[in-house]
């Protein structure tokens, strides 16, 4: 029997779809959802706290930003490098700039494992766009694990922030501080900066182009 014209099209279409789906990105974000509805549940007493997380219609949760609190914390670039669970180290990562120690999920973030080239940078952007090859490129023409959200949509931004509240309400994880760089190398900029700054003194010309002879 002849498959009809439209039905044909139809699981073509549907198999075109199917092959672009990232897989395992999707299955990341579906326990991630899980794990964030049971932390509702848990935080809020709200036992149909999972329909709207699962369903994409929650509201988003406000992350406490402690960034002017006096007894802050803060760690270099250069420190997070080092927390990519080398050597004994921790897993950290990092998302807009703020840090968490990861240490108790090292199943999925040691080396080998689905997240951990999150590990030890911050991939603000992965966590939106799901680009996770350290050396790809995603859809705009940049880095995949960058810091930088610059040209994500409303939904690649939503997702961030949805992964941003895993990590801040997951009862393994813990909130290091916030991401900020080395003052060291700052100093070290400005001083090489300034060597590199032009004469001060302008030279001064005529109004036929030679240069003026000061009085």
């Amino acid at each position: 029997m002849a498959i009809p014209v439209w039905l044909a099209t139809s699981l073509g279409v549907s198999g075109v779809l199917l092959a672009r789906v990232d897989y395992n990105y999707f299955f990341m974000k579906f326990f991630r959802n899980l794990a964030r509805s049971k932390a509702r549940a848990r935080l809020h007493d709200n036992k149909y706290a999972m329909i709207p997380v699962m369903l994409g219609i929650e509201e988003p949760i406000k992350i406490k930003d402690d960034i002017d609190a006096e007894d802050r914390m803060t760690i270099t670039r250069e420190q997070l490098e080092e927390m990519d669970g080398f050597d004994g180290a921790p897993l950290y990562l990092s998302i807009k700039g703020r840090v968490y120690d990861v240490t108790a999920g090292s199943k999925f973030y040691a080396e080998g494992n689905e997240y951990h080239d999150w590990t030890g940078k911050d991939a603000s952007r992965s966590f939106g766009t799901g680009c996770r090859n350290v050396d790809g490129i995603d859809r705009t023409g940049m880095d995949c694990l960058s810091e930088s959200l610059e040209g994500l949509t409303d939904s690649e931004l939503r997702e961030v922030d949805r992964w941003l509240e895993l990590y801040e309400m997951h009862d393994k994880y813990t909130f290091v501080g916030h991401l900020v760089d080395d003052p060291v190398n700052e100093i070290l900029e400005s001083i090489e900066s300034s060597d590199e700054t032009p004469e001060t003194e302008e030279k001064e010309i005529d109004m036929d182009g030679q240069q003026a002879i000061p009085a």
